[in-house]
């Protein structure tokens, strides 16, 4: 009777752990699912003033780890200095994006215009593109190749 008694404890033990274990995976699954990220649209004019409608919109660059090897970044902000800082403008903020080049083949000057209508004017901080999807497939727009990017 003694050893019937034990086993229903060890299978009650076992039950409680699993619940635990799918309680604890649950918790994992539901927290992922509230960080998706999200998504942003914009309108882009390049510098031949061709307009473009962008869904799914990041701000893209690669960091060169080696000669061959690369690591790219996708992100949803952009990267300008402000003195010696860099500081990351995220899209949620932005309303508006001008962009001038620089004259000397170097990084362009950015005017960012908020969504509070606050503005300022930046030199980007890395050379990289702005890249999602287009009604026609995938497009890629380097920084330095548009004059002006509306988000909506």
């Amino acid at each position: 009777m003694k050893k019937v008694v034990s086993m229903h404890g060890v299978c009650a033990g076992r039950v409680v752990v699993a619940a635990i274990a799918i309680m604890a995976l649950s918790a994992t699954t539901g927290w992922a699912q509230g960080k998706a990220e999200k998504s942003f649209q914009a309108l882009a004019t390049d510098a031949k003033g061709v307009e473009t409608e962008i869904k799914n919109v990041i701000f893209y660059w690669e960091e060169k780890v080696s000669e061959t090897a690369f690591v790219p970044h996708e992100l949803r902000e952009v990267p300008v200095k402000r003195g010696t800082a860099t500081v990351k403008i995220k899209f949620d903020h932005i309303k508006r994006v001008d962009i001038k080049p620089s004259g000397n083949g170097g990084l362009p000057t950015v005017a960012i215009t908020l969504a509070d209508g606050k503005s300022g004017e930046f030199g980007l901080a890395i050379a990289g593109s702005f890249k999602g999807q287009s009604d026609f497939g995938e497009v890629e727009l380097p920084a330095a190749e548009i004059k002006q990017i509306v988000f909506k």
